[in-house]
């Protein structure tokens, strides 16, 4: 137990840390707070936009350890440029570079940098948008650690796991849609509007079923690599029809459960099942564990959760993608690439270049893994234009670099 002497102490060198390398404009106003903020009894419903923004932002290079599973460290032991991170925090707190709630860094497999801003709240899960699709991928590689798929499975056509499809209504081509091509966002689906039941008799289908009967003929041309909520619709389908008792509860016990995440959402579609697509909510730190499994090679202290060779393709390149097909690209970020719902991209900071692995949300949420440096880094906002992988390529990596 932590005395009450070292307990302030810790706060004080929380405070003073951050104070010490402030611009006297930034000393004009309240910037750092003792201890992490959390939502109020009133706040923890509230939808995001609806969040009230923090007045005094969070900010702190040496961490609380708290009883989530996660260690935590001093960035004085990291070897970077601190002088470079006060400032980098700075201008997130001044809305320089866009509405961030949140911005962690692990290092070494200790968080070393902790910050939350407008609307962040340690112990309050943010929506996740595209990082959901992150974790269903997550969810099927628990899913073949169990036993319920195998990996040659992921080859197998998806109608293949279903009984009582009525295949005189299937569109042409979907018989052959794999759990492999669903996962890099190549399934041919290119679902028809004027296809779809009426939304009064919807309920009344078989969700798969009208999935795969509202959607244009698919044939080897158009099996290319499209962005799509409807793809992991259908991994969603998958997993739910292998594991017992189905993908919400699996989910819950046999992944986040096994993390040490029980303070979570995630919103359910028509069908009942979790949205792949976008409807989870996390805390930033539980964001921070799912980048420590995927570097970890979906270790959890000491128990394989998910097999190595199923993260070994997930999180790495299938599929090559142009630099001008994906928005976040630029003169910092290049060579785009697809997993099985993660990204991959090169960094290129003073003449070096990182390879990442990242899962991406829009408005930005990442969880952002650089092996070669031995990072981690997640963020979250609700910035509708934001970039926020040319801000970690551009301010974020040379913290780290700059003394190497």
């Amino acid at each position: 137990m932590i005395s009450p002497i070292n307990l302030l102490t810790r706060r004080l060198l929380i405070i003073l840390s951050f104070f010490s390398g402030l611009t006297a404009t930034a000393m004009s106003a309240p910037v750092a707070t003792v201890t992490a903020p959390k939502a109020a009894e009133t706040e923890k419903k509230l939808p995001l936009l609806e969040f009230p923004s923090l007045t005094v932002p969070y900010v702190s290079f040496l961490p609380e350890k708290l009883n989530d599973g996660i260690r935590v460290g001093n960035f004085d032991s990291a070897n970077g440029d601190k002088n470079m991170l006060k400032s980098l925090a700075e201008e997130i707190s001044a809305q320089k570079l866009g509405k961030y709630d949140s911005l962690l860094v692990m290092k070494g497999g200790e968080l070393i940098f902790e910050s939350y801003y407008l609307k962040g709240r340690v112990d309050q899960p943010h929506r996740q948008a595209s990082v959901t699709k992150a974790i269903l991928s997550l969810a099927i590689g628990r899913a073949i650690a169990l036993g319920h798929l195998k990996m040659v499975d992921l080859h197998k056509p998806i109608v293949s796991f279903f009984n009582g499809l009525n295949s005189n209504q299937l569109t042409s081509g979907v018989n052959s849609i794999t759990l492999h091509q669903a996962l890099t966002m190549q399934s041919g689906l290119r679902v028809r509007d004027e296809l779809l039941p009426a939304s009064s008799v919807q309920s009344s289908h078989n969700p798969l079923q009208m999935l795969l009967s509202s959607t244009s003929p698919i044939d080897p041309t158009n099996r290319t690599f499209h962005y799509q909520s409807e793809d992991p619709a259908l991994v969603m389908q998958v997993l739910n029809a292998v594991v017992p008792n189905g993908a919400n509860a699996f989910i819950e016990k046999e992944l986040f459960h096994r993390l040490g995440i029980f303070n979570y959402r995630w919103r359910e579609g028509d069908d009942g099942l979790p949205i792949g697509a976008y409807g989870a909510q996390l805390t930033s730190r539980d964001m921070v564990k799912l980048g420590l499994l995927v570097k970890s090679e979906g270790n959890w202290q000491g128990v394989q959760l998910i097999p190595k060779a199923y993260l070994a393709k997930s999180s790495n390149k299938v599929v090559a993608l142009k630099d001008s097909d994906i928005f976040f690209t630029g003169k910092y970020v290049k060579n785009p690439s697809y997993g099985y719902f993660w990204w991959q991209a090169d960094m290129l900071v003073a003449n070096m270049r990182y390879f990442t692995r990242s899962a991406q949300g829009g408005g930005g949420q990442y969880i952002v893994v650089i092996d070669d440096l031995d990072l981690i880094i997640v963020t979250t906002g609700h910035e509708r234009n934001e970039q926020t992988m040319k801000i970690i390529a551009t301010k974020v990596l040379p913290i780290f670099i700059a003394n190497k």
